[in-house]
């Protein structure tokens, strides 16, 4: 349930945002505004000072919204509303409505990283761990324990950071990517990848061929949580157990027992754990997990999964923790920064995917969407409005991509007409926005095939 509300929350929230840069514009230039409605569907709320007043709607579906104006082309209109009408107005006022609600959210978005730049963020260093052989990071001469400093000059102060600006780095794929590291000694030195195309085109294939895993401590098999419906508790595994050995092999840490875990799926572990100082046999049977394909023709690779975390104690976390944050007036530049940045990824992204550069998979759909809002808010507030934020980003850059049906689409019409001196007829356009609702529906339908896809892995 806390998921479906922070969902609803963010929706809500960008909604309310895009849709209130259109009806502020609108009455900013004149434009006669009948109806404000937050969500689709059968009416939940609404409020309206007169009956020449706007009305102010919450309808039953949080998915969209609309600002209904007085427009000719959808109704008869009163001759005394004839000059406040939305097609009766100069072609920079229709575009400049139009242009807002987008414009809207990227303001949001600036707004919003703003805030979580001067409140604070709390991560995780941004320290290596263990390098495969063959990965871009042992081919750059990184080694375990360098930690980033920055990446393509942009500092990067948590690992969460550094994985955004690598992502951002990495699709422009025909240069190298400059890293600057500071070893275990303190000296900081510069290192080099370079992608191909092939590497961007799979958010897997990228990780994978990246070889950038955060640095893990040495930790005792001490068990934390046990989740609901999981193997560990299935089996009677409780907080505070802690694992000795598994089929008669000594655990010496954590990572050793997850590793003989995850190697055997579905086959039932003897694991001798300590508990209150009595020692006890459990049988447990990790759940199996299909992962993705990491490469073309391979079959899915099968983990084992029991549900449980590990006790990570505190003198390990307070040196694992980063605090970043920037003065007011220094947030100012770095907010339009991070939004610019994050605009310039989403639209390199959705190029690359039409031209099939780029895998489908990076696509999400509402189910996505609010796993995350329910994951970043549990993390924390300023979590939470960071998601917020990048989510405001898309949405904006997503309506402003030259779709009919969407904003862009409207802002094309609006410049050929410039050129034309005239409309679109109503046909032609009409033609170009069933197309339009083609594209947006196949592009959703996508998203919510990824989205259960991801579940089910």
């Amino acid at each position: 349930m806390s998921t479906l509300f922070y969902f609803i929350v963010t929706i809500g929230v960008l909604v309310s945002f895009h849709e209130f840069g259109h009806f502020w514009v609108a009455r900013k230039v004149g434009v006669k505004v009948l109806r404000f409605s937050v969500g689709f569907g059968r009416v939940l709320w609404s409020y309206r000072k007169g009956p020449e007043s706007t009305e102010y709607v919450i309808s039953a579906i949080p998915l969209g919204g609309y600002v209904k104006m007085v427009d000719e082309r959808e109704g008869e209109v009163k001759s005394e509303d004839l000059p406040y009408a939305f097609n009766r107005q100069k072609l920079s006022a229709r575009s400049a409505i139009v242009a807002a609600g987008p414009v809207f959210n990227l303001i949001l978005a600036v707004v919003l990283f703003w805030v979580v730049l001067v409140v604070g963020e709390e991560g995780t260093r941004p320290i290596l761990g263990k390098i495969e052989a063959g990965t871009l990071a042992a081919e750059a001469g990184l080694l375990e324990g360098d930690e980033f400093v920055a990446v393509n000059d942009k500092r990067t102060p948590t690992w969460s950071e550094t994985l955004n600006v690598l992502i951002g780095a990495a699709l422009d794929s025909d240069r190298e990517i400059k890293l600057l590291v500071k070893d275990k000694q303190g000296r900081e030195e510069e290192r080099w990848i370079k992608l191909t195309g092939a590497d961007v085109e799979d958010p897997e294939k990228l990780y994978k061929r990246l070889g950038f895993n955060p640095w893990m401590p040495r930790l005792r098999p001490v068990i934390d949580k046990v989740l609901p419906e999981g193997a560990a508790l299935a089996a009677g595994m409780k907080s505070g157990d802690i694992v000795i050995s598994a089929d008669g092999t000594p655990i010496a840490d954590w990572q050793q027992w997850v590793e003989y875990v995850k190697n055997r799926p579905g086959r039932p572990i003897k694991a001798e754990i300590e508990r209150d100082d009595a020692r006890l046999t459990l049988t447990i049977t990790p759940k199996t997990v299909e992962m993705p394909r990491t490469e073309e023709g391979e079959a899915p690779k099968a983990e084992g999964k029991i549900g449980a975390s590990v006790v990570i104690p505190e003198e390990v976390k307070s040196a694992l923790k980063v605090e970043y944050a920037l003065g007011p007036l220094e947030a100012i530049p770095a907010a339009f920064t991070r939004t610019y940045d994050y605009s310039f990824s989403t639209l390199k992204m959705m190029g690359k995917m039409v031209l099939g550069q780029a895998s489908v998979k990076n696509l999400s759909g509402p189910i996505s969407i609010a796993q995350y809002a329910g994951e970043s808010a549990e993390i924390g507030f300023v979590h939470f409005l960071k998601f917020i934020a990048l989510v405001s980003v898309s949405l904006g850059i997503l309506n402003l991509l030259p779709i009919p049906v969407l904003d862009g689409g409207h802002l094309v019409f609006f410049g050929i007409e410039a050129i034309k001196g005239e409309p679109l007829s109503e046909k032609s356009q009409l033609f170009f926005q069933q197309i339009g609702l083609a594209i947006l529906v196949t592009l959703m339908a996508l998203g919510m095939v990824m989205d259960i896809q991801r579940l089910f892995q």
